[in-house]
């Protein structure tokens, strides 16, 4: 089992789950996480500390497009493991439909320059 991030992510981007994952298994987007689903340990102990309830079993009914998601974009995105302030328009988005089609960016994050 894993869990994976939905569309309720998307411009929210909270990344307390990043702060509690045991294994660093959170992967960043330009505007969303994915969690690697062969890296999740199936804990869940992310799944309530996002404040957007982004997070879903794999088991949850419409989870298998979710989970195929996550897999594709923890692939090509930078892992993340340490927690970020939101986005500034976050809770703008909190709870906004049909996000994915509207706002999804298959951009990795943007590295801030040293």
């Amino acid at each position: 089992m894993t869990f994976a991030v939905t569309e309720a992510c998307i411009r929210c981007k909270y990344t307390d789950c990043v702060a509690v994952c045991p294994v660093d298994c959170f992967y960043e987007g330009e505007n969303m996480l994915v969690i690697h689903p062969d890296e999740c340990i199936d804990c869940g102990v992310c799944e309530p500390e996002c404040p957007a309830e982004a997070i879903i079993a794999d088991t949850a009914e419409g989870a298998v497009r979710w989970v195929e998601l996550n897999a594709k974009y923890a692939a090509l995105w930078p892992n993340i493991s340490d927690a970020k302030d939101p986005p500034p328009d976050a809770e703008d988005f909190n709870g906004k439909p049909d996000k994915f089609e509207n706002h999804f960016s298959p951009q990795p994050a943007i590295e801030p320059a040293n």
